[in-house]
């Protein structure tokens, strides 16, 4: 049987797949930083198609735990989106700059921190944000996610603002994220970026991933809901700054 025995692989990919469980399990943002961990010893979309299986198993789960609790309008108007945003990162994956979409990811979750933090300053919107603005983000978000693996700033947004109750906006995450992971099915074996060894290595994660998963629940049940939202916020905020710093010296360099 084929598997990665690197000892440095693993001690990346543990803390990667418990990020990933926590998210998945609702305390969304924590997530973002697992393909970041893998990029730095491997390829980062060989690291997204590793990761991916493990992703869905995580989503199955999720799913299940969150069934009752999400929102279907959001879905609506941003799943569409989503759609073209895979469809688009599977037809442009090799012209696109990886350190470009870092930088873009990363200045989008800056300005999403920044809006946060002034929005009180702003003229008040009552009622849901416009449609059409969903399915941009959407889009950007199913983009993102493709290529990096990285989606959550682009749906943070849209969806951010409009502070939902917690489990609400766990499950609508959680949702979101199990279509577009996957949409990418298609796309990375297209890609060619399953390899037997990395399949089999992910399938040894999976009690890991889990077990993470259902502290992620737990997590999102006993944080207080003002807590949870900062913690979202701080979690964007650090990896912008990250994402941000990894495309300018990726694009200088």
């Amino acid at each position: 049987m084929t598997i990665i025995t690197d000892p440095l692989f693993y001690l990346v990919a543990i803390p990667a797949v418990v990020c990933l469980g926590l998210s998945k399990g609702g305390f969304t943002g924590i997530g973002m930083i697992a393909t970041p961990l893998l990029a730095l010893i491997m390829p980062p979309l060989e690291a997204a198609a590793l990761l991916l299986p493990i992703l869905l198993v995580q989503d199955a789960f999720s799913v299940w735990i969150y069934r009752r609790t999400w929102d279907p309008w959001i879905l609506k108007v941003m799943l569409p989106g989503c759609v073209i945003g895979v469809g688009a990162a599977w037809l442009l994956a090799a012209y696109v700059s990886e350190a470009a979409i870092r930088l873009l990811v990363g200045l989008i979750a800056l300005g999403l921190v920044a809006y946060l933090a002034l929005r009180h300053l702003l003229p008040k919107v009552s009622g849901r944000p416009r449609a059409p603005a969903g399915t941009f983000w959407g889009a950007m978000a199913g983009f993102t996610t493709t290529l990096i693996q990285i989606g959550a700033p682009p749906y943070f947004v849209f969806v951010l603002p409009q502070r939902l109750e917690k489990l609400m906006f766990a499950g609508t995450t959680v949702m979101f994220f199990a279509a577009a992971n996957a949409m990418k099915i298609a796309p990375y074996f297209a890609l060619g970026q399953f390899s037997t060894a990395g399949l089999t290595t992910s399938a040894l994660l999976f009690p890991l991933a889990i077990a993470s998963n259902y502290l992620g629940v737990w997590l999102v049940r006993v944080t207080p809901e003002n807590l949870f939202y900062r913690a979202t916020e701080v979690i964007v905020f650090l990896l912008g700054c990250e994402l941000t710093r990894q495309g300018i010296v990726g694009l200088l360099g």
